[in-house]
């Protein structure tokens, strides 16, 4: 991943907040390099990441996959029929066109790297204005090694362009080789 962002979209509202939706629900927006992964192998992390066959409780929590043009409109149709097979249920994920994004208040932005502070702390560092924290390709893949998503051998391919300082470089690789599963989930660039 380029980068990741957390908010709302698919509503009528306009600036929506987490208090005052608009209708919106809430998402992710991901920037990604179709020459590293491509929109397919996005679509199969995305369906995996959830029971499309649940209902959603409100609309701030739906499953809603939203594709910006035709290719994508098709290919996300295709893959809701092959999930649809695998399970023998409907699949109740909405498929949408893309309109508009808002980001997420700052608070809720790089939930995994929130929770430890020591790392947040040395990112803010590098990145005062928090609209570049956000944007930073860095914090996004951060975010991802401490939420659990990809492996140790993965991070070690990159653990010189997160710009961390030794203790924090050495700290991660320690909460990467711990965590359960690392090994088998990876984090696409």
């Amino acid at each position: 991943m380029i980068r990741t962002r957390v908010g709302y979209a698919g509503g009528t509202g306009r600036n929506p907040t987490y208090h005052d939706l608009g209708g919106h629900a809430e998402t992710v927006q991901i920037d990604y390099d179709p020459a590293v992964i491509t929109y397919r192998e996005l679509l199969d992390i995305f369906w995996k990441g959830h029971d499309p066959a649940s209902q959603a409780w409100s609309r701030q929590y739906a499953a809603i996959l939203f594709y910006h043009d035709g290719e994508q409109k098709m290919l996300a149709e295709e893959t809701r029929e092959e999930v649809a097979a695998q399970i023998g249920r409907p699949v109740r994920t909405e498929i949408v066109p893309f309109r508009d994004f808002f980001a997420a208040e700052d608070y809720h932005q790089k939930h995994s790297l929130r929770l430890h502070p020591e790392f947040l702390e040395e990112l803010r560092r590098a990145y005062p204005d928090v609209r570049d924290l956000v944007a930073s390709t860095a914090a996004a893949r951060l975010n991802g090694y401490l939420g659990g998503e990809g492996s140790y051998e993965d991070l070690m391919k990159e653990l010189d362009d997160l710009g961390l300082s030794p203790r924090r470089r050495e700290s991660l690789q320690t909460i990467v080789r711990r965590q359960k599963g690392a090994a088998s989930c990876t984090v696409p660039r």
